[in-house]
């Protein structure tokens, strides 16, 4: 599997996950740690609450005057992430937060373990006394409370039409992508890039489409998000029902270049109703679809011989 592997691959690796790893040629198991099958649960009550709840994350190098406010304004600034496919035309202007990938809690300490070393560890919520003492984190603490979201996050069912899997080391991704796209002999990631001076930091600004959003059509595709633990562990799932785009967009303010992935879940019928992209869009379940951009940091992966629309 790794001679498959595209260059663009490799550079994105070392930008963005921060190791390399030697890639295994094992291709996923079904059973392996982590993999759950779609049950019939509620889509829309799960799915984008963790999005969303990631992008809070992400935001937390901000300051403001309590602990309080700054929870209050990242939860407000998180959900600058949803729009309708109204919005996807030349020219629209949209208020929109991307925070970078180094703002997240995982960057830039957190590194992939090998599949061995991963795999000598334990990754369950039964095991939480254990994996604080091994990681020397105080009980009780922000960090021990991160770690024991992220491991009941990937124990959690997977929603109707979800496949899900929580990779802990880079050669248990592949894999798992491998087993998802399996008509396709080799695949690329697509991630949202942020051209913004170091100096820089995220604001929520207008945002405005500059050039027209390209359509990339595949049978299936990969989102994996980054998650907060000691190492880097990434929620991997596949949905159905979904378009996927590259949008180019220009802030007001900063006028910093974005290159986005954008991705449209076309059926939201099943969705709870009280969820939160509803709420943003001013829409109930069924009445369109609902499309949210990737964090900086967030991965898509895709076959290579993709389809540009």
């Amino acid at each position: 599997m790794a001679s498959s592997l595209s260059s663009s691959f490799f550079t994105l690796i070392l930008l963005l996950m921060f190791v390399s790893s030697t890639l295994s040629s094992r291709t996923y198991r079904k059973g392996e740690r982590g993999k759950v099958d779609g049950t019939k649960e509620d889509l829309g009550g799960h799915l984008h609450e963790k999005l969303a709840e990631a992008h809070i994350h992400e935001s937390h190098s901000s300051h403001s005057s309590t602990p309080h406010m700054d929870h209050m304004m990242m939860k407000d600034l998180a959900v600058k992430i949803f729009f309708s496919t109204n919005d996807f035309k030349l020219g629209k202007k949209m208020p929109l937060y991307f925070p970078s990938a180094r703002d997240h809690p995982s960057h830039p300490t957190s590194h992939f373990l090998s599949r061995e070393e991963a795999d000598s560890i334990p990754f369950s919520s039964t095991k939480l006394s254990d994996l604080l003492q091994i990681f020397s984190i105080s009980k009780g603490s922000p960090q021990a409370e991160a770690i024991e979201k992220t491991l009941r996050e990937c124990e959690t069912k997977a929603v109707e039409g979800e496949t899900k899997f929580c990779a802990t080391s880079l050669e248990s991704m592949l894999d798992f992508v491998h087993n998802i796209l399996a008509s396709s002999s080799s695949f690329n990631a697509m991630n949202t890039k942020i051209y913004r001076y170091s100096s820089q930091v995220a604001v929520l600004q207008n945002y405005t489409i500059d050039k027209v959003p390209i359509e990339i059509w595949v049978p299936k595709q990969v989102g994996c998000h980054p998650l907060s633990y000691p190492y880097a562990v990434f929620y991997c799932h596949q949905t159905t029902n979904t378009k996927l785009y590259k949008v180019s967009l220009m802030g007001e303010l900063s006028g910093e270049k974005v290159e986005a992935v954008a991705v449209c879940h076309m059926e939201t019928s099943s969705w709870n109703p009280n969820h939160v992209s509803f709420k943003v869009l001013g829409i109930k379940p069924g009445d369109g679809p609902v499309c949210h951009f990737f964090p900086e940091g967030h991965l898509v992966w895709i076959p290579s011989n993709l389809i540009v629309t």
